[in-house]
């Protein structure tokens, strides 16, 4: 298969040219002897491409590829992360003061999308899980009942996958979405192998983000926008606004191998993945699909009567998992791992022994009352006071166990006693908390 930008800047960089622009390490080793292609870390300068540029060249060239891949009218690179992607994405779809449906467990850059755009949001609830712990799916029936109920709402934006794997029917709810005359945007940073094992659901958004970095061989910070009626200068257009000038041909070739990797042996190593998964829900305790749940089939939520404790262990026995909480522990597993990685995660799980049923989690309490928008509460005046002692106040930012974000309280929101207690007995560790002044 063609890579063609990091063929393009292996070129030029045989070349020997006298670099006299940024970066300014002009292609030589760093110092401390850190290992990276410093070579290939070119600007824009006549021969690389631009990330932004209005010709077809070798970058759009590689967006193209993925486009292809994935069943995407267009792709756009991102060198900021999903971050960068859902900025750009909302504003492509949502513009500025209009009314969005949100999933209230989006990643925080969602939530400041909603301040910098001066959006206002009408929140997805998820429905809780009780034997699981966590909250499931967003449901058709809830778009359509927050679009009839909202008609001036012409865009929703969900998360799925899920940090815990919990994936949504992107499908059914696009269908709800178009059907209201509304646009669907998908944060699925923690989705972009998916496409890879044959998952086709993205295809029917109309915007989906996707963090390269996160499950797929790739540096962090690489990340990728991609649109469905949308062509690529649109795409340019926002992802320069929250983009930098500068981006690193270093990441933007890194997505370009990794796309090729993935045509092959990334997509077999990554199936025998899935496989190994698997077989590790089976062997302990675990989240697992059933009717009305379907999840990432290789994200390991193992379940625990203390998610905090057993992560703790873990790390003892030098595993790092992605996050805990206080009945789970999360594990992302991708086509880096394979058999002796899982053999070397099921010995430090025997030798923990704090595996079991899930430790009681209680659902979250129903958002509070809203006195300011997302955007007063960003850039209102603010101070820092005892979380205890916060009740009855406004918050200036999220208030959330972090990962996986899902906010609490959220930024503009009284923060009220139950709010408080609920925190209190998850086991959320923050002393402190961002008030309006």
């Amino acid at each position: 298969m063609p890579t063609p930008l990091y063929d393009s800047l292996r070129a030029l960089a045989a070349q020997n040219p006298l670099r006299l622009d940024m970066p300014g390490h002009h292609g030589t080793p760093l110092p401390g002897g850190f290992s990276w292609p410093s070579e290939l870390d070119f600007t824009e300068n006549g021969a690389t491409g631009d990330l932004f540029g209005d010709e077809t060249d070798v970058i759009q060239a590689a967006e193209s590829l993925w486009a292809q891949r994935f069943g995407f009218d267009s792709c756009l690179f991102l060198t900021g992360g999903s971050t960068q992607g859902v900025h750009a994405g909302l504003a492509l779809l949502a513009g500025q003061g209009g009314a969005v449906a949100l999933d209230r467990g989006s990643h925080r850059s969602a939530y400041h999308a909603l301040a910098l755009l001066d959006l206002a949001p009408h929140f997805l609830a998820r429905p809780w899980l009780k034997e699981e712990g966590v909250t499931g799916p967003i449901l058709p029936e809830t778009v359509e009942e927050a679009l009839k109920k909202h008609p001036e709402i012409k865009t929703v934006c969900i998360t799925s996958p899920t940090y815990y794997g919990v994936l949504s029917d992107i499908s059914a709810i696009a269908a709800v979405c178009h059907a209201h005359g509304a646009s669907l945007m998908v944060d699925g940073a923690h989705g972009a192998h998916l496409p890879f094992l044959g998952y086709t659901g993205y295809q029917a958004a109309d915007v989906v983000v996707m963090s390269a970095h996160k499950t797929l061989p790739a540096p962090g910070q690489t990340a990728l926008l991609f649109a469905n009626g949308f062509d690529l200068a649109q795409l340019q257009r926002w992802g320069s606004v929250y983009g930098t000038s500068s981006p690193s041909y270093i990441l933007m070739a890194a997505l370009d191998l990794a796309r090729d990797y993935m045509e092959g042996e990334g997509t077999a190593r990554y199936r025998e993945t899935v496989r190994l998964t698997e077989t590790l829900r089976h062997r302990w305790p675990s989240l697992t699909e059933r009717d009305g749940l379907s999840l990432d089939p290789t994200r390991l939520t193992l379940e625990s009567p203390d998610g905090f404790a057993l992560a703790d262990a873990l790390r003892a026995h030098g595993v790092y998992p992605e996050m805990a909480d206080r009945g789970h522990v999360v594990c992302i597993l991708t086509c880096a791992d394979g058999e002796a990685e899982f053999a070397r995660l099921e010995r430090a799980l025997s030798e923990t022994g704090l595996t079991g049923p899930c430790a009681p989690c209680p659902p979250p309490p129903g958002p509070p009352e809203a006195i300011l928008t997302p955007r007063q509460a960003l850039f209102a005046p603010r101070e820092t006071v005892p979380l205890a002692d916060s009740a009855g106040r406004t918050a200036a930012c999220q208030i959330a166990p972090y990962p996986p974000g899902v906010p609490v309280i959220a930024p503009g929101e009284r923060i009220e006693k139950k709010h408080l207690a609920y925190l209190r007995e998850i086991g959320y560790n923050r002393t402190a908390a961002d008030v309006i002044r």
